[in-house]
């Protein structure tokens, strides 16, 4: 069997965008978490899904939420990104602008998309869950995405 490591290394060989997936918890405070394996499932119905880590700091809040948002981040979030992505920070919202939706989400502002979901299933798949996602509500703005790849962030060359 492949170890955790080398799993991890192969997978880096494929580019993603860095997404961050944001929810308010039960108190209703803004939380979320840095997320790659993020994909469309299907177009009619818009679905979604986003693989979170049993471990993130988020994942009670997704579980309990009916609702969660992905944020597209842009080159120029890459920050964010970090911010989110790490365990050491309690209040990943402070110091990042955001704006709640009419659904009530967090949407990161600046974000190159949003897409506000309603959760429509949850399969536990090793120590990760797949959140599928139907898409309610969309917003984009121009820019150029976040890339990651193997294990860093980078930018897409060529013309935009």
């Amino acid at each position: 069997m492949i170890s955790p490591d080398d799993f991890r290394r192969i997978l880096g060989h494929f580019a993603t965008g860095v997404t961050v997936i944001t929810v308010r918890d039960p108190d209703g405070r803004p939380t979320g978490l840095t997320a790659s394996a993020f994909t469309s499932v299907s177009l009619d119905p818009p679905l979604i899904l986003v693989c979170v880590d049993h471990k993130s700091q988020s994942y009670p809040s997704m579980i309990v939420s009916k609702t969660f948002a992905v944020n597209i981040l842009s080159l120029e979030q890459e920050a964010i990104s970090r911010r989110f992505a790490t365990t050491k920070i309690e209040n990943k919202f402070e110091g990042v602008s955001f704006t709640l939706s009419p659904l009530g989400l967090p949407l990161i502002d600046s974000a190159l998309a949003h897409l506000e979901c309603a959760t429509v299933n949850i399969h536990p798949e090793g120590d990760h869950s797949i959140f599928v996602g139907r898409v309610e509500q969309v917003q984009s703005s121009a820019g150029l995405p976040l890339v990651y790849y193997r294990g860093r962030y980078d930018r897409l060359s060529g013309p935009p």
